[in-house]
């Protein structure tokens, strides 16, 4: 009975999820849980605690007469965001090193070619996807799968900001471009685990930079 139950919440959780983080419900919808559970084929309780685990992750709010409304990504939010992923990125990255292949290395250069391509010809989609898909790789060598679960957490609530176009700095595509070649070198060289580690975490907080400085109208 218990694990049914949780079988439910958390199909219900997924599902919900998934449309917050594709656009299909926007900032300000509200989640009707009659009409999940009836999705789910559940009773309310189960769509109920799905909701408080998607308050947890930020995603949903309760408000007053409103009941769940799902909840736009300020930005506080996204600095607090990037600031967490700069420390779980850059100590991710250090477990990886280890496990990381001559072929995992080899993807990671063609990938970041991609992206200079990229650069050049403004596909900023191009430049997106394929950024994430760097370090993901890098991930793929970690082997400690909760961490990797947060990191995942995150990048999708940052992706949910990006849709919107909220959030976008061209003019950081380059240098990033540029920290990835010197990721790359310092993973192949198997460089002191200390320096790996601050690299990477310096990488994303210039992400959090560039974001201050367009805010404060620097760039």
């Amino acid at each position: 009975m218990v694990y049914k139950k949780l079988n439910k919440r958390q199909y219900a959780y997924e599902v919900i999820r998934g449309r917050i983080l594709d656009g299909t419900y926007v900032p300000g919808q509200r989640i009707i849980i009659d009409q999940i559970a009836k999705e789910v084929g559940s009773s309310h309780i189960p769509v109920r605690e799905a909701i408080h685990q998607l308050e947890a992750d930020q995603l949903i709010k309760y408000r007053p007469n409103s009941g769940a409304v799902v909840l736009a990504i300020d930005d506080t939010l996204y600095k607090e965001s990037l600031e967490m992923l700069a420390l779980l990125e850059g100590y991710a990255t250090v477990l990886s090193v280890p496990f990381i292949t001559e072929e995992g290395i080899s993807r990671l250069v063609n990938i970041n070619d991609t992206m200079r391509e990229a650069v050049k010809n403004y596909e900023l989609e191009v430049i997106g996807s394929r950024n994430k898909e760097f370090h993901f790789i890098i991930y793929s060598y970690c082997p400690n799968e909760y961490l990797i679960n947060n990191i995942n957490q995150v990048w999708e609530r940052l992706d949910t900001v990006r849709r919107t176009g909220a959030v976008f700095y061209p003019k950081r595509a380059p240098e990033s471009v540029k920290e990835h070649d010197q990721i790359i070198k310092l993973l192949t060289e198997k460089k002191d685990m200390s320096e790996i580690e601050s690299y990477s975490r310096q990488h994303k907080l210039n992400t959090l930079i560039a974001f201050e400085k367009r805010k404060a109208g620097t760039i």
